[in-house]
């Protein structure tokens, strides 16, 4: 499973009614950062699918959902458990980084 495309018609159903924890990756293609977490992302919901999902919420397209979660620097990348915003980090971070954070939650 890769990562879901999230706007603001699937939000809901894929982040806020998951029975799993998601992380929610908000970024865009003229972003530098972004495109350096891309890969590190990518790699984690291959090797976590069944623990957490993943989406990707492109600031661009889905305007409103960045507005929603006042995203003001990107990357920003919240991590969702049931339903409810359970941390989140703006910017890069390796691999190790959010796997702790995957690991807490």
């Amino acid at each position: 499973m890769a990562e879901v495309v999230l706007t603001a018609e699937n939000f809901k159903q894929e982040v806020l009614g998951s029975d799993i924890p998601v992380l929610v990756d908000f970024w865009a293609t003229w972003c530098g950062p972004c495109q350096m977490l891309g890969p590190v992302i990518s790699e984690i919901a291959e090797e976590c699918q069944g623990k957490i999902k993943v989406g990707k919420v492109n600031v661009d397209e889905a305007r409103d959902l960045a507005m929603e979660y006042d995203i003001e620097s990107i990357p920003t990348v919240f991590f969702f458990k049931e339903g409810k915003v359970a941390d989140s980090f703006v910017g890069y971070k390796d691999k190790s980084e959010i796997m702790t954070i995957i690991n807490s939650l």
